[in-house]
């Protein structure tokens, strides 16, 4: 081998010490080498936090309860009474587990005729996996026996909500199926006794009265519950669906009821038009009488304002004052004397005024012109 091949190998050969420590890492790996082998005492750190880290990405130790929801922790099978708020909140793998519930106002909603709903993001009941739409839960129409025993499909809207301190307890008692053993059996319960009071004819007259009732007695059932773990806020009588039949005869009785309001409408119309005309007649005849009565008062006073003119003048014709007069009227005579001279004059009995003054000219013409 050449000199210069001599020197490569000698300076590539390891030392002793160094080749002692690589034996004795392969010979603690089975024959394999320790890749941290030349990374000192920082590599069991860095070893625990990827174990750490990697535990955490597969186990995940934690959840987070968002608003308008509560947590409710579970430890070897036994509730928490205490229910978690909104954050983040840390639980043991296996041992424990975070069970969020959902205790925003839900609705459920008894029909089958089909409605565009609007509601928040969360599709699922958290605890039993249910699905709603938009927070909105669909049922179909209750069908109950009216008095008589004919079948009627009610429409019913609840909106209720879990009450938030005693989600645990409702949880751990009632289970996952809590709406449909609180409310939807104490609804269908409720309107099924108040719908049976009645026939089917009443229903709509009384709609309003079976929405009180089935409201209250709802609440009542309801909040009558151990620990009260549900708060409803309404019940909502929407639709009462009769038999068609029924509906066929309410319709005809509804047209009967509408011809008797037209025909005593009419009859009010006619009744009102005629003491119309009468209080025209009566205000015409009233009328006449008050311009009679004026007519009459007016002649009534003149005449009593003419009898005391002649009385005033019965009053002022003295004896003196008439045999003056008689004096001038005899004047005025004899003046026409002396102008004609054939006139004939009589003299009223007891000389008294007027004198009667007769042309005797003027008759004898007239008796010539008839001849």
């Amino acid at each position: 081998m050449p000199a210069d091949m001599n020197d490569y190998f000698k300076k590539r050969k390891p030392s002793s010490s160094h080749s002692s420590d690589s034996n004795e890492s392969r010979s603690n790996l089975g024959g394999f080498e320790n890749p941290f082998g030349n990374m000192g005492k920082g590599a069991s750190w860095i070893i625990v936090v990827l174990v750490i880290g990697f535990a955490l990405f597969t186990l995940k130790p934690f959840t987070v309860i968002n608003s308008g929801e509560v947590g409710i922790k579970v430890t070897t099978g036994k509730f928490q009474p205490e229910p978690l708020g909104a954050g983040l909140h840390f639980y043991v793998p296996v041992f424990q587990k975070i069970i969020p519930v959902n205790t925003r106002i839900r609705l459920i909603i008894y029909s089958t005729t089909e409605t565009s709903t609007v509601g928040d993001n969360y599709s699922k009941n958290f605890i039993s996996g249910e699905s709603f739409e938009g927070g909105v839960k669909r049922n179909p129409s209750i069908q109950v026996l009216d008095k008589r025993g004919l079948t009627v499909n009610i429409d019913i809207a609840v909106q209720y909500r879990l009450k938030a301190e005693a989600a645990p307890a409702t949880i751990e008692r009632w289970g996952a199926s809590w709406e449909e053993k609180i409310v939807n059996s104490k609804v269908r319960e409720v309107v099924r006794d108040v719908i049976g009071q009645y026939t089917a004819e009443q229903l709509p007259e009384m709609r309003n009265e079976i929405a009180s009732a089935v409201q209250t007695k709802v609440a009542e059932k309801i909040d009558s519950l151990e620990g009260e773990p549900v708060l409803l806020s309404s019940v909502e009588l929407r639709n009462i669906d009769l038999p068609p039949k029924i509906k066929e005869q309410i319709e005809r009785v509804q047209i009967a009821k509408q011809e008797v309001t037209i025909a005593e409408q009419q009859k009010e119309q006619a009744k009102q038009e005629a003491q119309r005309k009468a209080e025209i007649a009566r205000g015409e005849a009233e009328r006449n009488r008050i311009e009679a009565q004026g007519e009459a008062d007016k002649i009534r006073i003149e005449a009593q304002e003419q009898a005391k003119a002649n009385k005033l003048i019965s009053d002022s014709l003295t004896p003196d004052l008439i045999q003056l007069e008689q004096i001038k009227t005899q004047a005025k005579f004899n003046e026409a004397l002396r102008v004609n001279k054939d006139a004939q004059i009589f003299l009223t009995p007891g000389g008294a005024v007027p004198n009667i003054w007769v042309d005797a000219k003027s008759k004898e013409k007239a008796l010539s012109t008839q001849q």
